[in-house]
């Protein structure tokens, strides 16, 4: 079995104290591997990092046009969001279109990601539900696609409902790769998700980002998502948030999605390139690094946009004084890799 390059490491006064090790792949759409780190093959959950996949169906069958979903409400279907209050109250209007409301979602509560949006809501004695769960976005998009495709929504979490054979039919195509019982798990919003290998992922993100070996409408489907994430760019995650950071700054140039468990996914449109990291350990401030540096060394055109890029890509560690003590650092193996294809 292959051993995943130290991809981060962490450094508190110059001294390594921490080492991240990971795998990456970057692919084009016909899958042409143009970098590979580690056991790129070996199959990892994806979990939320395909958000914008499984929103697919919603676009593509015509409904979401049909509800009047506009630009928040479809970057909301891709979101791990904070639960900040527009988070929620776009999550409750996409129900509202279906005559339902958050009681409907099956992903469960739990208090906004957001430490603001918590203290609010903990001072006035609420109590958070559904629509506060990060994954809202995406059931009200289920719930949407149920409802509007006339099946009851009840149990949309089931890998037999009609909208899970939907989801599973559009990631399928994307990836390539079979999705079958064997390789479902259970995600955290309790919807199924299925292990495929990390390359995989960055030829389905290659896809989505060109348009290329794509039914004519998932490509088109996969441009309103773009477009719409690139116009509400704060609906996919929140504030300062790293996925709505890099959106706010690069637009439609880039799409990204963080995943549980250390996943990162994201395309280059105009490089028609797509990028899937696994982080060994878990860790989304890894993650978050592995991909700035990627970003930086793939998309930056000028010194500005590579500094922001590599600002990400070096992230401070602070104390609770606000004290800087150390920082992040991508690693030898992972900007060497990217040198012989920059």
């Amino acid at each position: 079995m292959m051993t995943d390059p130290v991809l981060i490491e962490v450094t508190r006064n110059g001294q390594v104290e921490s080492r991240h090790c990971g795998m990456v792949a970057i692919s084009d759409a016909n899958g042409g591997l143009v970098a590979g780190i580690g056991d790129f093959a070996r199959p990892v959950f994806p979990r939320s990092a395909v958000k914008a996949l499984q929103a697919l169906p919603l676009v593509a069958s015509g409904l979401a046009e049909k509800l009047g979903l506009g630009a928040p409400e479809i970057a909301l279907a891709c979101a791990s969001h904070s639960g900040e209050p527009a988070h929620v109250t776009t999550a409750q209007g996409m129900l509202a279109r279906v005559g339902r409301d958050e009681n409907c979602l099956e992903c469960g509560a739990h208090w906004p990601m957001n430490q603001d949006a918590m203290r609010a809501m903990a001072r006035r004695g609420e109590t958070p539900h559904a629509g506060h769960n990060n994954c809202s976005g995406k059931h009200a998009g289920f719930v949407c696609l149920a409802c509007a495709a006339g099946h009851d929504p009840a149990g949309y979490i089931d890998p037999d409902h009609p909208v899970q054979q939907q989801v599973r039919a559009a990631l399928v195509r994307m990836t390539d790769t079979p999705h079958e019982p064997v390789n479902r798990g259970i995600d955290g919003c309790s919807i199924p998700t299925y292990a495929v290998p990390l390359e995989s992922l960055a030829r389905a993100f290659a896809r989505f980002g060109s348009g290329e070996r794509m039914p004519a409408d998932y490509a088109q489907a996969a441009r309103v998502i773009r477009n719409a994430v690139a116009q509400a760019p704060f609906m996919v995650a929140g504030t300062g948030r790293f996925d709505t950071r890099v959106m706010e700054r690069f637009c439609d140039r880039v799409f990204m999605k963080t995943g549980a468990e250390g996943v990162y996914c994201a395309t280059i449109p105009e490089r028609g390139l797509g990028i899937a990291v696994k982080c060994a350990d878990g860790t989304t401030r890894a993650s978050e690094a592995i991909m700035a540096r990627i970003l930086s060394a793939l998309l930056a055109r000028d010194d500005d946009e590579r500094a922001f890029l590599d600002d990400l890509a070096h992230a401070p560690l602070t104390n609770w004084n606000t004290i800087t003590v150390g920082a992040l650092r991508p690693a030898d193996a992972l900007n060497d890799a990217l040198a012989r294809i920059s």
